[in-house]
């Protein structure tokens, strides 16, 4: 018989902040090349694992992802047996070191142990990546682990993954320490802040780290159990990206304007989910000039674009300039502007600003509903 496990979508640490886009929504809710939001990501990867029931944890503003998710349903989970649960943390203040991943877990322990299934996957709604978690719990079963780590191999860390943890793993897969990437190598492996283990020892980890310390995360815990439990770390391939600052959340959407990282990513037998808005096609009038640039539906566009990335029912006027910059949905750029590495947020309107720059490794952000 198949080993079942269910899913829990965790939310962002407290340590991560990504300027400006965060003041609104949490990092879960964030758009993505236009028409995704990132936590349809990881849910869609559960989806597509064949887990059913998937726990999504909510700390901050839960409007947007309450919306955005809803019911569930339009990420393809067995109708019968699957359900998404939006769990909410009671500890108000956001940025609080108290409220982090463990008191979320304790205040809703009587529904994980409730679960049926014996095995748990738990991925954060701040990372962007494909994984089949079938293969991350085989691997876990395989391996007799207590926990199983997902991690993902860089050469860049010096530069990026800066709010990451890393993790030290000897020659047979063993997993030694959990640390923060404190950016003094290039070589790093990236915990992608993915775990597998049986719920019952989930619950055990739960339980002693709110014993030990109400500031203490899952990531402490199991750093401190590296010593005395079976930890394993599993190797992550292709595409991934993590949006723990706003020049990450700016890198990661730009990369995947590369033909061949999109088509690594999207790729047709392993759909990414994501609630739908009804809207007309795109019209392009005779002055618009597009080129290497994803542009949702919905838009009007009469100037050019290049490199960027145009969210939902955005207005473009004639003689407008985009380049290498995210159009969030709603926005209306007027006749005359020149917007280049920025990213503009939801409902700006851009009228008398006829100049917005930023650099490559430090983006302009507008922010939402701002009239410039």
């Amino acid at each position: 018989m198949a080993v079942k496990a269910f899913g829990i979508v965790s939310s962002a640490d407290n340590t991560i902040h990504v300027e400006g886009l965060h003041d609104y929504r949490p990092i879960g809710a964030f758009s993505f090349l236009g028409r995704f939001r990132v936590i349809d990501f990881p849910i869609s990867n559960m989806s597509n694992s064949d887990i059913n029931r998937i726990q999504v944890y909510v700390r901050t503003r839960p409007r947007s992802i309450a919306e955005h998710v809803g019911s569930g349903r339009h990420y393809n989970i067995n109708s019968k047996r699957g359900k998404i649960q939006l769990l909410f943390s009671q500890n108000s203040s956001s940025r609080s070191i108290y409220n982090n991943d463990i008191s979320a877990y304790m205040e809703n322990l009587d529904i994980i142990q409730r679960m049926h299934q014996d095995y748990v996957i738990i991925a954060p709604s701040y990372m962007v990546y494909k994984q089949d978690y079938r293969q991350l719990l085989d691997a876990h079963v395989a391996s007799g682990a207590d926990v199983t780590l997902l991690y993902h191999k860089v050469d860049n860390a010096r530069e990026y993954f800066k709010n990451c943890h890393t993790i030290a793993v000897n020659k047979q897969k063993g997993v030694q320490s959990i640390d923060k990437n404190l950016g003094t190598a290039n070589s790093r492996n990236i915990f992608m802040d993915t775990y597998c283990m049986k719920r019952d020892v989930f619950v055990e980890l739960v339980k002693s780290a709110n014993w030990m310390s109400s500031m203490y995360t899952l990531a402490d815990i199991v750093n401190l159990k590296c010593k005395d439990m079976d930890i394993r770390a599993f190797q992550h391939r292709g595409y991934f990206a993590t949006l723990t600052s706003l020049e990450d959340y700016f890198n990661a959407s730009m990369e995947l304007l590369d033909y061949d990282k999109a088509h690594d990513l999207l790729r047709p037998e392993w759909p990414i989910y994501t609630r739908t808005t009804d809207a007309c096609p795109t019209q392009y009038f005779e002055s618009a000039k597009v080129t290497n640039s994803f542009v949702s539906n919905g838009c009007l566009i009469e100037g050019s674009i290049e490199n960027s990335i145009i969210g939902r029912s955005v207005v473009i006027k004639k003689g407008a300039v985009i380049k290498n910059s995210i159009i969030m949905a709603y926005s209306t750029i007027e006749e005359g502007v020149h917007i280049e590495n920025a990213i503009v947020d939801k409902w700006a309107h851009i009228i008398h600003a006829k100049n917005i720059r930023g650099e490559i490794d430090a983006p302009q952000y507008i922010k939402r509903q701002d009239t410039l």
